[in-house]
């Protein structure tokens, strides 16, 4: 599998930051890490790829970013936006964001109220209902100001946002999460040295971070993608006679819920060389065709695989019986609605599917193929294309799709490993 997106742009971000040279193999080099890669760039810091995967970061210090030149092009990549708003944010300059269709029309809200409080000022355009897109323009404040925040929405990019703030702002930066996400920025600030503390109280997670920090520079060997490798654990389940091995899947608790629903469900998964590289537990997965059952998804695993709804969509429409999700409210404002779009672009590839306010129900064929068809729309989200390129294997007349260009940004080799396994 390519590199695991999140952690390959926190590993560029941290190098950055880090004094010194930090070494990073198997980064994934994908549309969207090469955006966080050139805003670094442009900031001042030395970001050089050295070989397949392999790359070199000169950091300039936490604290010392310069202002860029130019406007930094996120392209499609909300992640790079919304942590790099957090890292600018308590830094002296000031640095305008624009990205492309999709990525414009996604809120950015959420990450510049927290922001605001820390003294960062925003000017932002107007999108839908009033939200905030980009283009948009962040000052940074100097000293800002540490806050303590409670997250209202589960979601690790505002988390982020506001730890990586933390950092250059003195003091003790505060973030609470009512229901935990992903962990890489605390495993990984941790591993570079920040002084970082987690504690669970009254049943949330209470991370505080000590600002004006000092970063070293690391040695990172980024784990596969389990993002990624969802695409391979569905088809291998729904294609009759499959046998695949899945080679170094990250397989964090906080990313790996589609393991755990995928089983849940029936799925014949097996971990195979279990280990830990660079502080995040990693292994090879077995996965073998299975007679996949409906089961009602419960909606707190859902923050731990957020971004592999749109797969499961597709094993569920294979299953025995009726699949029903919810709580995922957070899928209507991803580089798509997912909601919709999955539910349109299933529906024409042939499965039963209903949609409700916060999920899919789905209704799966026992196993039997889908009908196939299309053209399905991707709205310029690599998530859905890649989705229905799964559903196409399982389908009599194949599956039509009406863009592939999107999913360059985090799976630019899918197509190719696609059509080696299927062969």
């Amino acid at each position: 599998m390519p590199g695991d997106k999140s952690i390959s742009h926190r590993s560029i971000m941290l190098g950055a930051l880090a004094v010194g040279e930090t070494r990073v193999s198997g980064l994934l080099e994908g549309e969207d890490v090469l955006a966080t890669a050139a805003a670094m760039r442009a900031m001042g810091a030395q970001v050089e790829r050295i070989g397949d995967g392999e790359w070199l970061i000169h950091g300039v210090g936490v604290g010392a970013l310069l202002q860029p030149e130019a406007p930094l092009d996120m392209g499609n990549s909300g992640t790079s936006t919304r942590l790099l708003m957090g890292l600018v944010a308590s830094h002296a300059i000031e640095t305008r964001f624009f990205g492309d269709a999709s990525l414009s029309k996604r809120p950015m809200g959420r990450v510049i109220e927290p922001l605001s409080q820390m003294g960062a000022a925003f000017e932002a355009s107007e999108g839908a209902n009033g939200s905030k897109t980009l283009p948009l323009t962040v000052r940074g404040a100097n000293p800002a100001v540490p806050i303590e925040y409670r997250l209202p929405v589960a979601s690790a990019q505002v988390k982020s946002a506001v730890l990586l703030a933390g950092l250059n702002t003195p003091g003790i930066t505060t973030v609470i999460e009512p229901v935990p996400t992903r962990d890489h920025s605390e495993r990984m600030l941790r591993g570079f040295g920040a002084e970082l503390d987690v504690e669970e109280a009254g049943g949330e997670r209470v991370i505080r971070i000590r600002g004006e920090a000092e970063l070293r520079p690391q040695t990172i060997a980024v784990p596969g993608d389990p993002s990624s490798a969802a695409f391979f654990l569905v088809a291998a389940l729904v294609v009759p006679g499959s046998e695949l091995t899945i080679e170094n899947v990250g397989l964090n608790p906080t990313r790996a819920g589609i393991v755990e629903v995928l089983r849940q469900m029936g799925g014949d998964i097996t971990e195979i060389n279990r280990r830990e590289v660079g502080g995040e537990p990693v292994a090879d997965l077995l996965v073998r065709h299975s007679a996949l059952k409906g089961i009602a998804v419960d909606p707190a695993i859902a923050p731990s695989m957020i971004d592999e709804f749109p797969a499961l969509f597709v094993a569920a429409s294979l299953a025995e019986g009726t699949t029903v999700t919810t709580g995922l409210e957070e899928l209507r404002v991803k580089e798509s609605d997912r909601i919709t779009a999955m539910a349109e672009a299933l529906a024409l590839a042939g499965a039963r599917v209903r949609e409700t306010e916060d999920g899919l129900i789905v209704e799966g064929t026992g196993g039997a193929l889908l009908a196939g068809g299309g053209p399905v729309t991707t709205h310029l989200d690599h998530r859905i294309a890649m989705s229905l390129a799964v559903a196409g294997l399982a389908s009599r007349d194949g599956v039509e799709v009406d863009d592939t260009r999107p999913i360059a940004t985090s799976f630019p080799q899918f197509e190719a490993l696609l059509d080696e396994v299927t062969r």
